[in-house]
């Protein structure tokens, strides 16, 4: 990995900018009931961090498992359950989740930080090989979708876990299941036709996470609604 300041910088901006602005976007939904920022500021960070611990579990799973769509799997679900884990490590019992909307809010705070990291080291090499805008346009912009899929997974775990706030028993569990297991899916797909088929289905895949966060974007309002 380089370091030349000017790429590391380049790269971190190109990385946090999206998440920033994807943060403040999710954040106006929920302007009425604002969570503290202090707080929201470390589970973003905890997300970075979290990519930091994905890494090495990825290598482990690449080295161990030869079918690669099975790695995809596991790839994904590392990512989603650590990017839970994230919210859990800073939020372990508290009180800051008393309502539904709270849960997809701190888990979408942590998958935008995660996607910051993520997205920085992925710019750092076609930046350091001096690929210019065309090039990364064409070859390099898996994070443009990666900044949107990541808030978005996280958050339909997230209305899952804030609707099983209101439910008891089996039903509750079933809830979250349900939630990783969309999550999961989800994330798997984006990885499939991204990474394996060198991204050649980067619009068709765009657009198909533009409809899913149209409907997460409703069901959202649905839980804030709840309130």
């Amino acid at each position: 990995m380089t370091s030349d300041p000017k790429i590391l910088g380049m790269a971190f901006l190109g990385g946090i900018v999206p998440s920033l602005l994807w943060l403040w976007f999710w954040l106006r939904e929920d302007k009425k009931h604002p969570e503290p920022k202090g707080i929201l500021a470390v589970v973003f960070i905890m997300g970075t961090v979290g990519v930091i611990c994905v890494l090495p579990l990825q290598k482990l799973i690449q080295s161990q498992i030869g079918s690669n769509e099975l790695q995809l799997v596991l790839w994904a679900s590392v990512e989603e359950i650590m990017k839970y884990l994230a919210v859990i490590v800073v939020l372990y019992r508290t009180k800051y989740i008393d309502h539904a909307i709270d849960w997809p809010i701190y888990l979408i705070t942590a998958a935008l930080g995660f996607a910051a990291l993520e997205n920085a080291l992925f710019l750092v090499k076609p930046l350091s090989m001096g690929a210019n805008t065309v090039g990364l346009l064409t070859g390099e912009l898996r994070f443009l979708g990666s900044t949107l899929l990541h808030s978005i997974s996280s958050g339909i775990l997230g209305i899952a876990l804030g609707l099983s706030l209101y439910m008891e028993g089996l039903k509750r569990y079933f809830y979250v299941f349900i939630g990783f297991l969309f999550a999961i899916a989800l994330h798997s797909i984006f990885n499939f036709f991204i990474i394996r088929n060198g991204g050649s289905d980067f619009l068709k895949v765009f657009s198909f996470l533009w409809v899913v966060t149209i409907i997460v974007i409703l069901l959202f309002e649905k839980v804030r609604r709840m309130n």
